[in-house]
């Protein structure tokens, strides 16, 4: 098995055709699984290879046999299974894929939703709508591209309701994945405005380059695509994957902050990216599993940052430390303007006067008096047991 899968994946053209058309011909599901397994080891350039080729290997007489596949879900092949199996079947293959969104695994059903993506069927929209917040993410997912494909209205005005209602933070953002699957750009207010005041706000930045580009966010929507950006430099290396450097383009994004006319919001981001960068350098826990390419990317963008004089950021920083602001919390990781933090202990926010609390004490300036003041804006008894701790 390994040996048919090495001439898959390889080079030999004789070999890899052979072996794709066994694998079609045969519909051997132990050597699709053992091509899955090796998912995550495989270059993407390689399994568009492979995908290639399997498709090639398709025709009218051996598509069934792709339907042993379906018991196995892979993102990197399903858009060539359900892709042949649309265009060599017919009335009965839609009906039987309509059966097995209906009553198969989760495997099977995110492959129905992909499908009904090329084959257009009216019963097949209650299913999608149904299974588009499934637990299982690539059913999920699938639902919503289709939902997107067929330009579903319904489905789509009940995720912004959805949004509106200011859910479960963790049904919030199963919402904020269907949308951006979904593919409206329209969404893009709507998720940030439910990002501002979720506990999860570094999981929905990463999921917004996904549906919009950066560069086309900032040009849009400035302050709110930096809010976004400063998430995502947040999120690196915990909630986002390190790869993403990459994909969201962060170091074009970070040289064209450094040439933007420099103001507080800016400022603030560029020191978060220059401790964060710094950060995930300074030694190899966080970069061990990563590619060259990844690893250069992280050290190119702190390269660029640690050559900026930081003390110029530095001295807008203050102005980010108010209550209104969305950068608020970083900006006071910098800030060491005493008089500035303490206006915040009269914040209505009561986490916030307990960060303004702490960073007091990091600058030597904690004292009873601060402690009496920020203990009279604050009702939550946890934050109050904190606060006396300090």
């Amino acid at each position: 098995m390994d040996n048919l899968i090495k001439q898959l994946t390889g080079k030999n053209k004789q070999e890899y055709e052979k072996a794709a058309a066994y694998l079609v011909d045969s519909g051997n599901l132990d050597m699709f699984k053992s091509l899955v397994d090796r998912d995550d080891f495989l270059f993407e350039y390689i399994k568009q290879n492979v995908s290639d080729r399997i498709r090639r290997a398709v025709n009218s007489s051996n598509y069934k046999n792709l339907y042993k596949f379906l018991k196995i879900y892979s993102q990197s092949y399903a858009d060539t299974i359900v892709e042949s199996i649309a265009e060599f079947g017919n009335d009965d293959d839609c009906n039987k894929m309509l059966e097995l969104f209906k009553s198969g695994s989760d495997d099977e059903k995110a492959y129905c939703a992909r499908y009904f993506g090329y084959v257009k069927n009216d019963e097949s929209l209650s299913l999608l709508r149904e299974n588009s917040f499934s637990d299982d993410n690539c059913l999920s997912f699938n639902c919503a591209v289709t939902l997107g494909i067929l330009n579903d209205d319904e489905s789509y005005k009940l995720a912004i309701q959805k949004l509106e209602e200011q859910q479960d933070d963790f049904e919030n953002l199963k919402v904020v994945k269907f949308l951006t699957a979904y593919g409206n750009k329209d969404a893009i207010m709507p998720i940030i405005e439910c990002m501002v005041s979720s506990a999860l706000q570094e999981n929905i930045a990463g999921e917004i380059p996904y549906l919009i580009n950066l560069f086309d966010l900032l040009n849009r929507f400035e302050l709110a695509g930096l809010f976004v950006i400063n998430n995502i430099i947040n999120g690196l290396g915990e909630t986002i994957i390190l790869s993403c450097v990459l994909d969201f383009e962060l170091y074009d994004i970070i040289q064209s902050l450094i040439a933007h006319p420099l103001n507080s919001v800016t400022a603030t981001v560029l020191l978060n990216a220059r401790e964060k960068f710094e950060t995930l350098t300074e030694n190899n826990e966080y970069t061990y599993d990563e590619d060259k390419n990844t690893k250069d990317e992280i050290e190119n963008i702190k390269r660029l940052l640690t050559k900026q004089n930081k003390n110029n950021w530095l001295k807008l920083v203050n102005n980010e430390v108010r209550e209104d602001s969305l950068f608020v919390y970083t900006a006071l990781d910098y800030c060491t303007d005493e008089t500035v933090v303490k206006e915040l202990l009269r914040s209505s926010n009561q986490t916030l006067i307990l960060r303004a609390v702490e960073v007091l004490k990091n600058l030597g300036a904690l004292n009873n008096s601060v402690k009496t003041i920020a203990l009279a804006k604050v009702s939550d008894i946890n934050i109050k047991n904190i606060i006396h701790a300090l």
